[in-house]
């Protein structure tokens, strides 16, 4: 089947409350650029990504000006060809960077699309696992009052979440450690808590955290270094103590394969919107499974329920859309722990285009 048409959009969007993390700093917003892709029967696949700040306006013009052109008049079913062909003529000028954010968009798009076509859901017709999965609120805190985190901790409990994360990084470690002691205690016992440094720290400072943290139980230290740093991980893996789990600032196939073969995550966690789509995802999925390790998302939960619904390996899927739930339809929800992927063509998200027009760059 053949596609007809392309249509990029970039909106910015405020968030409801600004957000903080240990090394980007306030977050006021979150730049949307979504990839409308059309074939000759009038069905449309939807993709999107995003930026915290830079680079919105670059990811938009790739999918306008660089990927629409190619994408017409090609076959919509044949999605590996047309990957391995957007990869070749982006990989010169954008491996790995802004490009792979837009290409990430267009395949969502396309698979998105075959769904529809097919009358499946992702999490079917990529594998069909279990449409059941663990889900974590994921909280972008840093900057929140005890106070204030407890009682974000409150709300999202209400809310049928059984796990929780928090972000740590603060200049002052003991500060760290002890708003971990507080989570904990607040929690409880056995409650799965997660914390992300968001890339904070050098390999010797992670390894003093993680130290630090292990009395207290926790599920993962997410992004406790430079993503690039393989080698460093393993060290922080071994010697700190504590399960590590890192990925989503990795923006190739090629970069989870190292990460894999360091030995460096106990969690791997790639995030469909900037390592190429659901084609690599998935990649990724298999060469974790090879290696007995499982699978984690950051952000788009939206989407990661149907992709970690797909696979064996799946563990957590994390759950925070920088409030892009005021836009669709049928948000996700969370029922005692647990995300359910649906049952709609595709991936299933429907957005309020009308409402997202008052967000138009």
């Amino acid at each position: 089947m053949t596609i007809t048409n392309v249509r990029a959009d970039h909106y910015s969007i405020p968030l409801p409350v600004v957000l903080s993390d240990a090394m980007h700093g306030d977050m006021p917003s979150f730049e949307l650029m979504t990839a409308r892709v059309t074939d000759a029967d009038g069905n449309e696949g939807l993709g999107y990504t995003y930026t915290l700040s830079g680079g919105a306006r670059a990811i938009h013009s790739v999918i306008a000006n660089d990927i629409a052109p190619v994408l017409v008049g090609r076959d919509a079913d044949r999605i590996e060809e047309t990957w391995k062909h957007l990869w070749w003529s982006l990989h010169y000028a954008g491996r790995g960077g802004l490009a792979m954010h837009a290409l990430s968009a267009a395949d969502v798009a396309l698979w998105d699309l075959l769904g529809k076509r097919t009358g499946l859901p992702l999490w079917r017709l990529l594998g069909g696992a279990d449409p059941k999965v663990k889900a974590y609120a994921g909280g972008i805190d840093l900057m929140f009052t005890l106070d204030d985190l407890l009682a974000q901790t409150d709300a999202n409990l209400a809310k049928g979440f059984r796990a929780i994360k928090m972000k740590v990084g603060r200049d002052n470690l003991g500060e760290d450690v002890e708003r971990i002691a507080a989570m904990r205690a607040h929690l409880g016992p056995n409650f799965p808590l997660m914390v992300d440094a968001n890339m904070r720290w050098t390999v010797d400072e992670a390894i003093r955290a993680a130290r630090a943290f292990r009395d207290h139980d926790l599920t993962w230290l997410e992004e406790p270094t430079i993503p690039e740093d393989f080698a460093g991980h393993a060290r922080i893996l071994n010697e700190g103590g504590v399960p590590i789990s890192s990925g989503e600032n990795l923006h190739t196939l090629y970069d989870f394969q190292h990460m894999l073969a360091a030995n460096g995550v106990s969690y791997i966690e790639p995030d469909v919107s900037n390592c190429g789509g659901i084609t690599v995802w998935m990649k990724v999925a298999r060469l974790a499974e090879a290696r007995n390790l499982p699978v984690t998302s950051h952000g788009v939960h939206d989407i990661h329920v149907h992709l970690l619904g797909a696979i064996p390996n799946a563990s957590y899927l994390e759950v925070h859309g920088f409030g892009l739930e005021r836009y669709i339809a049928e948000p996700l929800e969370i029922v005692e722990g647990y995300a359910t992927a649906g049952e709609r063509p595709g991936h299933g998200i429907s957005f309020d285009w009308a409402g997202l027009e008052e967000h138009r760059v």
